[in-house]
């Protein structure tokens, strides 16, 4: 039999930690990949039992009094998820054989390019389906998108049993690990937020993530990376361990959802054009690795590198964007995460929130401090989380009751952490800055008492979208919800069907609303002037040598990237060359003016 074709060259990366918690169920039986965020073991336990009910399958409740609890209920879920995603599958499949309407729709939804919509096709012609060989075409060439999941490699905390800290396996994201690693899925885990070494050697001792008697993966590890060079040391560090990374998912590092991690100024673009350049050296020099470490583990290595994928995200917006990035750079897939938001048939977001999103202009999202992670985070105005926490604010209560403590990784108090955005935490703080008010200006103490205030609890934020959406009670201090949209989201104005987003991403129609839109490489480009420009302003601690280097080659790598984009219209032909060009030259022309000191100020 041939392996399944992907039906899709696009993919729906993970959003915060509720809307994308059941994208699977919702969209995989189409053949649409997603991504599941596994961080938060409650709100997994919960959906478990609402889809338990839902679904009529059976469901055993997962206490925290349960040992291993966290990692027993990451595993219970995805293992329901791949249940229900199966079932729908094999419906759908059924649908399709049944139903000329239905196999119709699917082929609306399917690129132009797809060999798998071209073979669908011919079974339509002159009218009539032959069931038997559709059958056949359909059990050979469809497969379920993949359910893959995240894991924030940052969200380790240290885990306590009456004030003694547990062994490590027992941190956030170990469990996690756990948890997905003993499920029944045969899918990704998506690694982000950066290297944690420990993590990465955890891997090890789970038996999936290593070449199987015919050279497979059952579980696959993905990383999400800003630029070449972290590829390269976190794929060879994988590789030493034996451990192949299958996917290289790069993401913009500022024209994204939810948390930003800005590059040294390096722009997407040539980060793209270094991956297409340097794809086979990456390939082999880790396979070099890769081989001698499963030797070294008696274990069989493929003779030939296993596959790799590169993929992007962050700010596509168009047909024309998708089309580009698939052909110039060569991409696998490319990552839509923010527009399905406002698609209810893909994302777990309740109506209100929605009704914000659709309402959002380029104003109203913008790049806050509000996560206690210290990384800038992508959000915007007018949540209901920003009316509680306001409102905690101007009645001196300011600050978060932590009941889920993900976040609580400050050691500053202590060696259990503590978030930033608790009220334990903003009380102390708030204390030592009040005494020190005499000796700061208004305008500092304003900014410094907001630095504090500003951290938002995104452990509870970041999950009531799902339970308002399914109606389920939410107990504790309100806080309502924290949405992390990209600022692409802007030029997307209204709730949209399942099939009218994926056809504007195929270039059959537009949903974009009647309002300019830079090209993405444009916005980011902005985004990024914008940031050293705040950064410099902003700056309050001693000016140090080493900081003017990071500035100057902020900016150094900003014009080299410029340059790269300038040619690029010149050489390639870009949709909107001159709007580009244009885009660039006024962003040229605002780096310009920022001004970086030559030397230390004495």
């Amino acid at each position: 039999m041939l392996t399944p074709h992907i039906t899709h060259s696009f993919h729906i990366p993970v959003m915060g930690l509720a809307y994308t918690i059941d994208s699977p169920i919702r969209v995989a039986h189409f053949g649409i990949s997603s991504v599941i965020s596994i961080i938060d073991d409650e709100l997994l336990e919960r959906m478990n039992a609402f889809y338990a009910r839902k679904f009529s399958l059976p469901y055993q409740e997962i206490t925290k009094k349960v040992t291993d609890s966290r990692a027993k209920r990451i595993t219970s879920y995805l293992n329901l998820v791949d249940t229900i995603v199966s079932k729908k599958f094999t419906a759908f499949k059924e649908e399709l054989l049944e139903s000329k309407t239905a196999l119709e729709n699917f082929i609306q939804i399917l690129p132009n390019t797809s060999e798998v919509k071209q073979g669908l096709a011919s079974f339509l012609l002159e009218g009539s389906v032959f069931k038997e060989n559709l059958k056949k075409y359909i059990d050979t060439h469809l497969a379920p998108g993949s359910i893959d999941v995240n894991i924030m490699t940052k969200i380790d905390k240290d885990n306590f049993h009456k004030s003694e800290q547990l062994p490590v396996i027992h941190n956030d994201a170990h469990a996690a690990l756990r948890g997905f690693a003993n499920s029944n899925l045969k899918s990704a885990v998506v690694l982000s937020a950066g290297m944690n070494p420990r993590l990465y050697s955890y891997f090890e001792t789970f038996t999936d993530f290593f070449p199987d008697a015919n050279g497979q993966l059952n579980k696959q590890i993905i990383l999400k990376v800003s630029d070449y060079r972290s590829a390269i040391i976190q794929g060879k560090f994988l590789a030493k361990k034996g451990l192949w990374v299958s996917e290289y998912r790069i993401e913009s590092g500022l024209n994204c959802g939810g948390h930003a991690f800005a590059t040294e100024g390096y722009l997407l673009g040539p980060i793209l054009q270094e991956f297409k350049e340097k794809k086979a050296a990456l390939i082999n020099d880790t396979h070099t690795i890769y081989e001698k470490a499963l030797a070294d583990k008696n274990l069989r290595a493929p003779k030939q590198p296993l596959a790799v994928k590169i993929t992007v995200q962050g700010g596509v917006g168009t047909a024309e964007e998708h089309a580009f990035l698939i052909e110039k750079y060569q991409v696998d897939s490319v990552g839509w995460g923010s527009p399905f938001l406002l698609v209810p048939e893909a994302t777990s977001v309740d109506p209100e929130t929605r009704k914000l999103l659709a309402h959002a202009k380029e104003s109203d999202l913008y790049l806050s401090g509000i996560s206690p992670l210290g990384v800038p985070f992508n959000t915007v105005k007018g949540s209901s989380n920003e009316f509680f926490k306001q409102q905690r604010i101007s009645e001196n209560k300011a600050g978060s009751s932590c009941p889920k403590k993900f976040l609580a990784l400050s050691k500053e108090f202590g060696p259990e952490g503590i978030c930033t955005a608790s009220k334990k935490y903003q009380d102390i703080k708030l204390n030592e800055l009040q005494e020190k008010k005499e000796t700061l200006t208004a305008k500092k103490y304003a900014m410094a008492k907001n630095k504090i205030t500003e951290k938002a609890c995104l452990c509870v934020g970041l999950a009531n979208a799902s339970y308002l959406e399914n109606k389920m009670p939410i107990k504790g201090q309100k806080q309502g919800v924290v949405i992390c949209p990209g600022p692409n989201l802007a030029y997307f104005d209204k709730e949209l069907p399942l099939m009218a987003m994926v056809q504007h991403i195929y270039g059959k129609k537009s949903v974009l609303a009647k309002i300019n839109r830079p090209h993405m490489f444009v916005k980011e480009l902005q985004m990024y002037v914008s940031y050293l420009q705040n950064e410099i302003a902003e700056f309050t601690e001693p000016i140090t040598s080493k900081q003017l280097k990071k500035w100057a080659t902020f900016k150094a790598n900003l014009l080299t990237g410029m340059d790269y984009y300038i040619n690029l219209c010149k050489e390639y032909n870009v949709q909107n060359n001159a709007s580009i060009l244009a885009g660039v030259q006024v962003c040229k022309a605002d780096l310009e003016t920022i001004s970086i000191p030559e030397q230390v100020p004495s």
